[in-house]
């Protein structure tokens, strides 16, 4: 997918939750984060020859530095996010640069991916598609989220998650097999 599509595949998620294209461009901080990502992921993936590259990762650098002070929301170029992708509210997302989230999944706000563990168990959290990630939540470690899978509020998730699970809890266990079916 192009990063022009992937950012109106994004665009169209928020519109999908019920707000307007003036409220989304213009008053959407989780909107505004997610484009910046896209731009910069592109800049990170497309641009190589120096010294092109290092222009270019001054800019992004301090424009995602601008926009996660405005926004409270730090997605690095580096972390590879799917279509669809959206953040219901403002502040306190910190996602990992070696993140991967699949396609159309939600974050609410608090949210944060990152690494943890020793050794061969350091890693970061690998995320499927339709993944929900309830509010205040902590996903961290090498770990495989699977698709379809709806992880409740205020939960540690230091485990893998098999798809269609339903987990809640710190740390989080499996309560139901029934996914993120109207949730996404």
């Amino acid at each position: 997918m192009s990063t022009f599509n992937l950012i109106y595949s994004d665009f169209k998620k928020f519109k999908k939750y019920g707000a307007n294209a003036v409220v989304i461009l213009f008053l959407t901080q989780a909107f505004w984060a997610i484009f910046q990502y896209r731009i910069a992921n592109a800049v990170y993936r497309k641009i190589t020859l120096q010294p092109f590259r290092f222009i270019f990762f001054i800019v992004i650098y301090i424009w995602q530095k601008i926009t996660e002070i405005s926004t409270g929301i730090s997605i690095p170029a580096a972390a590879t996010i799917g279509h669809s992708f959206y953040i219901a509210h403002f502040g306190g997302v910190i996602i990992n640069a070696k993140t991967v989230i699949g396609n159309n999944c939600n974050l609410s706000q608090g949210v944060t991916i990152g690494v943890s563990g020793l050794y061969d168990k350091r890693g970061v959290p690998v995320l499927g598609d339709n993944v929900y990630v309830g509010a205040n939540t902590v996903i961290a470690g090498k770990i495989n989220i699977g698709n379809n899978v709806l992880i409740g509020a205020s939960s540690l998730v230091t485990s893998s998650i098999e798809n269609f699970g339903v987990v809640v809890g710190v740390p989080a266990i499996l309560i139901s097999s029934n996914g993120s079916k109207g949730y996404i």
